[in-house]
């Protein structure tokens, strides 16, 4: 069995069902022999960004895995393993390296060398023997503690070379691990104690599992609940108690509660500082409960901390509130007060949201978006800079898992590889990305992988024909050699790769429009409307 086999037949083992990747690489076709389907992209990140919201919607259990070839593909792979290093998601990359005695030539890339600092775990295979404990070393780490890619290298010399059989390799053990009892009780205290209580919930919640508990334990103290943009649609956000997610931009009642809070609990959450997310006050004590020690003190400082799985935490505190509290606390105080602010804010966004103007206002786009989609059967992801400020404060998700949040690395045209991942796990869901034109520069080729992968994505496109947030930037780069111009017929691209694509310049059919293109998706044809948008840069920073 030469190694390249027995690395297609480990990720069998693992429950690997799809290997995303780029030629060449000699697991590609030795998975398509273990009956692993191959998606293959028009380049390297796109892949990573599919095999990263693998991950996510499966929760780890099938594992996003990327093979890509030595020396350059391996290097333009760099962003996408950047990203999900930073949005902590585990996904296996499988470079192909220079052969063992080039691998430290100073002219070739080497990718355990250079990608160690985005990666949990990095280690190249130099001996065919050592396969099944290098991979079984990687898929460990995977899916123990936090959640970040891990690679193996494999130099192009050693995936010809044998591997002794039968193969020695069972599938890894997945732990948990919890807080220490005696600070559950304390830090139970405290929650019960804070007349004006905040929960802010982060991605652990989605990698544990732990909306019941959650819910249980904001609906006991009737404690009002915000997310991290990574841990948006861990909280119902129709609920009465929710305040929605923030980052750069904020929904009002949520800033409201943080700003007036006399405590803040974060749970699942690295409270990392990031323009990209919501900021904590300064004077509001914290209690910070995450799975890995690291984040303690690192963004802000805590007065207390649990340590462990967001599921284990929070039943126990659940658990330890119980024992304080007679009964759950009303909430319709809270709820009353939550829904006096949102109503506020929203007065001064509805007239953005439901303007007739032409060109179209991108925040009128999104609005009817929400409200013609089943957003509970829906999956939607931003892409950077604008359409994430125009989306996150006012979709309201329902569901777990069916917001894609993300936004510490930022890179543009991340949406599109996560639309076409989530669908690929979850082919009975309407997956939307909304991007600009910015976004599809980088990434739209792909958009060719959607149709020949028979992956029905829908994507909205706000075509304003500038980098508009970058206008005050540049403005004498703009004026003398429009620096900040771009353009481009992005409908007729997409039906000139095989999709369907529709231009909508008329407010009055936004609605219309985006039926039409829910029903190519519905008949198996991805779908891309571009609505031409005004320069719009306003957003809810507060």
């Amino acid at each position: 069995m030469k190694v390249g086999t027995a690395i297609a037949r480990i990720l069998k083992i693992e429950g690997v069902d799809v290997l995303f990747g780029y030629p060449r690489n000699a697991v590609l076709e030795a998975a398509a022999k273990e009956d692993i389907r191959t998606v293959i992209v028009r380049q390297e990140r796109t892949g990573l960004h599919m095999a990263d919201a693998y991950s996510r919607m499966t929760r780890g259990a099938k594992m996003g895995v990327f093979a890509m070839q030595h020396g350059p593909g391996t290097e333009n792979a760099y962003g996408g393993v950047a990203q999900a290093f930073s949005e902590s998601v585990p996904v296996l990359v499988l470079p192909q390296g220079y052969a063992r005695a080039l691998a430290h030539v100073p002219d070739n890339y080497n990718a355990c060398r250079s990608m160690r600092d985005i990666t949990k775990t990095a280690e190249p295979i130099l001996r065919a023997q050592d396969t099944p404990a290098i991979l079984r070393r990687a898929f460990t780490a995977l899916r123990n503690g936090r959640r970040r890619p891990a690679l193996v290298e494999m130099p192009w010399d050693v995936l010809v070379e044998d591997v002794g059989e039968p193969l020695d390799y069972a599938p890894v053990v997945s732990t948990r691990y919890g807080p220490d009892p005696a600070q559950v009780a304390a830090v139970a205290q405290r929650l019960v104690a804070a007349p004006r209580l905040v929960i802010h919930a982060g991605q652990g919640v989605h990698w544990a599992n732990a909306y019941k508990e959650l819910r249980e334990l904001a609906e006991l103290l009737a404690a009002p609940v915000s997310t991290s943009l990574e841990g948006k649609s861990a909280f119902d956000e129709t609920h009465p108690l929710a305040l929605g997610s923030g980052g750069a931009a904020i929904p009002g009642q949520l800033r409201h509660f943080l700003d007036h809070a006399d405590l803040i609990f974060g749970i699942g959450c690295s409270f990392a500082q990031t323009a990209f997310g919501v900021a904590m006050p300064g004077h509001v004590p914290i209690i910070h409960a995450t799975l890995d020690p690291a984040d303690i003190n690192k963004g802000v400082p805590c007065e207390a901390a649990l340590i462990g799985d967001a599921q284990l935490t929070l039943a126990m505190l659940v658990e330890a509130v119980r024992a304080l509290l007679p009964a759950p606390r009303d909430m319709a105080p809270v709820a009353e007060e939550i829904a006096k602010v949102e109503q506020a804010w929203m007065a001064q966004w509805l007239p953005l949201l439901e303007s007739d103007d032409a060109p179209i206002s991108p925040y009128r786009v999104l609005w009817e978006l929400q409200r013609t989609v089943d957003v509970a059967g829906t999956i939607i992801t931003h892409d950077a800079g604008s359409p994430r400020d125009q989306l996150t404060p006012f979709w309201k998700s329902i569901t777990p898992l069916s917001y894609i949040g993300w936004g510490k690395s930022t890179q543009l045209g991340y949406g599109l590889g996560l639309a076409m991942g989530a669908k690929l796990a979850c082919p009975d869901r309407l997956c939307i990305n909304v991007w600009g034109d910015a976004a599809i520069g980088f990434t739209g080729m792909d958009f060719e992988t959607a149709v020949r992968e028979r992956l029905p994505i829908l994507s909205i496109l706000l075509n304003n024909s500038a980098m508009a947030i970058e206008l005050d930037q540049m403005p004498v780069a703009t004026q003398r050699y429009h620096a900040t111009a771009i353009s481009g017929h992005y409908a007729d691209f997409a039906r000139a790769l095989g999709g369907y694509g529709e231009r909508i310049t008329d407010p009055a059919q936004i609605g219309d429009a985006i039926r039409r293109g829910i029903a190519a998706t519905q008949a198996g044809q991805p779908a891309l409307l571009e609505f031409m948008t005004a320069k719009e840069t306003r957003a809810s920073r507060l």
